[in-house]
């Protein structure tokens, strides 16, 4: 497969206030849209659980503080805390990508103890509350179903966008992230107006498994200065050392030996198209293998808490969750692309390293409850 999707969905338009210009992305959309489904979702436990369902807004503001903060400071400190504590600032440019679901789970553990013992107001006003048959682990129990969907909709946005995807499959078998065929060629400066990745009609793989493409592009209508002469020389020169030379580009799109190979031909109107002959590496889509098993973890909680509602064991479903999630994310890390250079001398990364205390604290709980229920 290969995926180039644009992760933005459209733009607004430069006659609106103080948002003209701005971008509505998948990832944004699907992180709203997992917080408003599980809003809904977490109405009808409440309603069929006979707790008042007005706590749930409350719940919301903590969940989505929780979730944005903890996933943030996560990501600075396990992962980035050289640049981000260089440049304090920069911590709160979100919009620049950087959050960690292991700093999401410790912020969401905390702001549910909070949210247990105080009240909040959409003005961020704290007050001492008592919350009848809502304890710390019957509340988490009830939040990791709505959890587990989230993070599957969380990880189709980082599909969208083309990130923390996985290492190369080497075989024809997984996907070509061709996206960043965009970011590098469709630059102010550069003649290509538009370019893609196709499957090769000859698919013939190499010995390294990487899949043969045709890269499709098609030139800026500009005659008096894109001559077939200055486009071969382009190819020949600046876009052939590009596709060679830039490590990010190279990690999905290659040339062998520093040769091009390609037709160039002149349309009715002047402008000129190109077929170049290249290779894609096939990766693992991690992001798609997570959202899939987060999506059955969902379900699977789902079931448990309608079979039981209000007699279900404190502890039962967080811990079920924590073995599951985190269990199965040990497992993904295998197949995906470190996230940071240092965690390329560690014998596990980061994200299984943070894996392990939540998978021992799940059997934990879970054992516990089992033994409660008895």
């Amino acid at each position: 497969m290969i995926w180039g999707a644009d992760p933005e969905i459209f733009v607004f338009p430069e006659w609106l206030p103080f948002i003209s210009g701005r971008p509505v992305r998948w990832y944004g959309l699907l992180f709203a849209l997992g917080f408003l489904i599980s809003q809904q979702i977490m109405f009808y436990i409440y309603r069929n659980e006979s707790k008042p369902e007005k706590d749930v807004e409350t719940l919301t503001i903590f969940m989505v503080i929780a979730t944005i903060l903890g996933a943030r400071l996560g990501h600075v400190f396990f992962y980035e805390p050289d640049k981000y504590l260089a440049n304090p600032i920069d911590i709160l440019k979100i919009w620049e990508g950087g959050l960690a679901s292991h700093g999401a789970a410790f912020g969401i553990l905390l702001a549910l103890w909070l949210y247990t013992k105080y009240d909040i107001s959409w003005k961020f006003q704290f007050k001492k509350v008592s919350r009848p048959n809502q304890n710390w682990l019957q509340v988490v129990d009830r939040i990791v179903i709505v959890v587990a969907l989230t993070g599957c909709l969380i990880r189709m946005g980082n599909f969208m966008n083309s990130e923390i995807y996985g290492v190369p499959t080497g075989s024809g078998y997984g996907v070509v992230f061709s996206k960043n065929l965009h970011d590098t060629f469709l630059k102010d400066s550069s003649p290509i107006e538009k370019i893609s990745a196709e499957h090769a009609q000859k698919e013939i793989e190499n010995k390294e498994g990487y899949v043969p493409l045709t890269l499709e592009i098609a030139f800026k209508n500009q005659p008096e200065i894109l001559t077939e002469g200055s486009l071969k020389k382009y190819l020949e020169g600046r876009f052939t050392n590009i596709l060679f030379d830039y490590p990010y580009l190279n990690n999905h799109i290659l040339i062998t030996d520093h040769k091009l190979e390609y037709t160039l031909n002149k349309n009715t109107d002047g402008s000129f198209n190109a077929a170049v002959s290249a290779y894609g590496i096939s990766r693992h889509p991690t992001q798609l293998y997570e959202a899939s098993t987060s999506l059955m973890i969902f379900i699977l909680l789902f079931l448990i808490w309608n079979k039981m509602r209000i007699k279900t064991p404190d502890g039962l479903l967080l811990g079920i969750f924590l073995i599951l999630l985190f269990g199965l994310r040990f497992v993904h890390e295998l197949f995906k692309e470190n996230q940071v250079s240092f965690e390329d001398t560690m014998a596990f990364n980061m994200g299984q390293l943070l894996s392990i205390p939540l998978i021992l604290g799940g059997l934990f709980i879970l054992v516990r409850a089992l033994r409660l229920k008895k």
